[in-house]
């Protein structure tokens, strides 16, 4: 057994899959119409057959209220790995991405915090 398809709730999607796209540098890997919503993934450019990313609309009023509940108290939705934090950060703070935690060290991986516009807090490691 693997994980295939992971998601992520957001307030809208057309707006997180622009900044998921354009800002941090994912690939479109499928984008269905499902009802009123749609079924948009994304996928890393570097493992583009690797676990998609689902931007699953917040529509239900339990995702709304988790994920205001989550982000209210700083707790990231998800995490992703980086190589290189400090040129990540670097690249997505000229991006105009804003950090809630600037890269800090936690034993032996070093971590940041932003907020991706559509609802969550986003963590990046690097181990």
């Amino acid at each position: 057994m693997k994980i295939i398809v992971t998601s992520i709730f957001v307030q809208d999607q057309d707006k997180a899959l622009k900044f998921y796209t354009e800002t941090l540098g994912f690939v479109k890997k499928q984008d269905v119409p499902v009802g009123e919503f749609r079924w948009i993934t994304l996928v890393s450019p570097d493992e583009q057959g690797g676990t998609e990313l689902l931007l699953e609309p917040d529509n239900h009023p339990a995702a709304k209220e988790y994920q205001k509940r989550i982000f209210a108290d700083g707790i990231p939705a998800t995490m992703f790995g980086v190589a290189d934090i400090y040129k990540e950060h670097k690249r997505l703070l000229e991006n105009g991405v804003k950090f809630t935690i600037e890269p800090t060290k936690m034993g032996e991986v070093t971590i940041a915090v932003f907020d991706d516009t559509c609802g969550n807090l986003i963590q990046i490691a690097q181990q």
